[in-house]
């Protein structure tokens, strides 16, 4: 066991080789996403926030919301010894950083395939070595998670709770986007899938039949 334990997949060196190649996969994607419109690895309330930033050259919240998220996920990760794909990979490698970039007019490592393999990589190998770092000065080579079963996707759980907020913004913006919003909403809730998806979705068919006059 002590053998085992001792190889590849045990090694402190292999943890970011992993995060790595999750992260280069999870921002290739959001290249996908941005070339194509679809591809990236994220909730649709928060992918939502990233459209909303290529379509207005705004990319504020969207950067905000995600770099909190990796800052957050890395502290957590050095502390109960799990990182969570989705807070940190998703979310702040996916979102967060691309968002960073595309607002300070570094558009290449976003719009290159190749570029966003390697850019992706690179974040990954970062955030896997500080972590690392970080769990040496913390709890050391302890086997304790410190309730990590708890922690472990509660980044990205957070989103569903987003649905109730985006119904009420749809019918701030008018009344049919807004019963399209809740239509969505209702159809997602039956269907047993979370209630956010629905609300965009719903709100954004009824959007283009009535749309807004601005």
């Amino acid at each position: 066991m002590e053998e085992s334990k001792s190889g590849f997949w045990y090694a402190d060196w292999s943890f970011p080789i992993f995060v790595g190649l999750l992260s280069a996969g999870v921002f290739a994607g959001t290249h996908m996403y941005y070339t194509y419109g679809i591809g990236a690895f994220n909730e649709v309330a928060f992918v939502s926030m990233l459209r909303a930033g290529i379509d207005t050259g705004v990319y504020g919240a969207v950067a905000a919301f995600g770099a909190s998220f990796l800052f957050a996920r890395i502290i957590e990760g050095s502390l109960v010894g799990i990182l969570d794909i989705g807070g940190a990979i998703q979310t702040g490698v996916g979102l967060g950083v691309p968002a960073l970039l595309l607002g300070s007019g570094i558009i290449f490592p976003v719009s290159n395939f190749a570029a966003s393999l390697v850019t992706g990589l690179v974040i990954g190998l970062a955030i896997g070595y500080v972590i690392i770092l970080a769990r040496k000065f913390t709890i050391g080579q302890s086997d304790s998670t410190y309730g990590a079963d708890v922690m472990m996707g509660a980044g990205n759980a957070s989103g569903r709770f987003l649905g109730p907020l985006i119904i009420l913004s749809a019918m701030a913006a008018s009344i049919p986007i807004g019963l399209g919003s809740l239509a969505g909403a209702l159809l997602f809730y039956l269907w047993g899938k979370p209630i956010t998806g629905g609300a965009i979705l719903g709100a954004m068919v009824l959007g283009a039949i009535f749309p807004v006059a601005l």
